[in-house]
């Protein structure tokens, strides 16, 4: 007999650029990817844009413009880092399109960054999108290449 409780679909985050999704173990940073922060996924990207991984809320903007700290309507904590090693570039090569305390959604523009620039630079350009609040929740992947705004990651 069923009672009319639905089961709520698992969140799912999109691909925050066109690029190459890579696992969070592939990232060539140590601390990402030994899964110190958290868990996700990264992508290698190909166009300037990052857009948001889900509809939700902009918590904190670095003020070096390279990484932005989110919060889902699912009630995921994730922190969007652009680059590695990209701190350095003290804010040149980024273009942030969001303020803390806005609300987004899926798919929306929340930065640009300058990848010729950021190469340039001697930097990687690998964003890493890293879940700080799991708590044992499992993810399930879809690595390859994928266009900004498809699914590509869902917690369960």
């Amino acid at each position: 007999m069923v009672f009319g409780f639905k089961k709520k679909p698992a969140p799912t985050l999109l691909s925050v650029a066109d690029g190459d999704v890579i696992a969070m173990d592939a990232v060539s940073d140590p601390v990402f990817a030994s899964k110190t922060m958290g868990d996700g996924f990264a992508v290698r990207p190909t166009s300037d844009g990052v857009v948001s991984p889900f509809n939700g809320e902009i918590v904190s903007i670095f003020p070096t413009k390279h990484a932005i700290i989110m919060h889902s309507d699912d009630g995921l904590d994730v922190l969007i880092h652009m680059g590695i090693d990209t701190v350095a570039l003290k804010g040149e090569g980024f273009d942030i399109k969001v303020t803390k305390g806005d609300k987004v959604s899926a798919g929306q523009p929340l930065a640009a960054m300058d990848l010729g620039y950021v190469v340039e630079q001697g930097k990687e350009t690998t964003i890493i999108v890293v879940i700080t609040n799991l708590d044992g929740k499992r993810l399930k992947l879809t690595t390859g290449n994928a266009s900004a705004g498809t699914p590509v990651l869902e917690v369960k």
